[in-house]
């Protein structure tokens, strides 16, 4: 039981701080979880919709996969609990409060965009890939967390 005593903002403050953990197998690059939460994330959490949030640390894990990958290959997407294939991710979006967009093409090339709700949020990032005719990777991680942080 905890005997200290906060005020109603010390306790708001502390449910807004965010909590993350992982732990693995075997020894591996550390997840989106283990690394810090960059200042531009972490400020205003309690006035940031379910979706911006959610798609802030979408960012983060995106960012974190594509750090781990070759470069032969990009990240995509596959949506779980559907038959809906796979996407290779070429733009996210939110519509607040509780939209997260999806843009990006399936693996013929044909333009996708998937629309979800926060509650139905449940994707699995996977390495393809790159086209043959790119010489260089695409890395969309990287381009979404540079706007994350021009948003200060």
């Amino acid at each position: 039981m905890e005997d200290e005593i906060k005020t109603t903002a010390e306790a708001i403050e502390g449910y807004a701080i965010p909590r993350a953990r992982a732990v693995h197998v075997t020894d591996c690059a550390p997840g989106a979880e283990e690394e810090p939460l960059p200042e531009s994330v972490a400020k205003n959490l309690a006035q940031k919709s379910p979706a911006e949030w959610a798609y802030e640390r979408l960012i983060l894990y995106i960012k974190n996969f594509e750090e781990q990958l070759d470069n032969n290959h990009e990240v995509a997407m596959g949506f779980t609990g559907g038959d809906a294939g796979i996407m290779k991710i070429e733009g996210m979006g939110f519509y607040a409060p509780d939209i997260i967009t999806f843009y990006g093409s399936d693996p013929t090339g044909t333009k996708t965009q998937q629309i979800q709700h926060v509650s139905q949020l449940n994707v699995m990032l996977r390495a393809l890939p790159k086209h043959v005719d790119q010489p260089e990777p695409t890395r969309i991680g990287f381009r979404l967390a540079a706007d994350l942080e021009k948003q200060d």
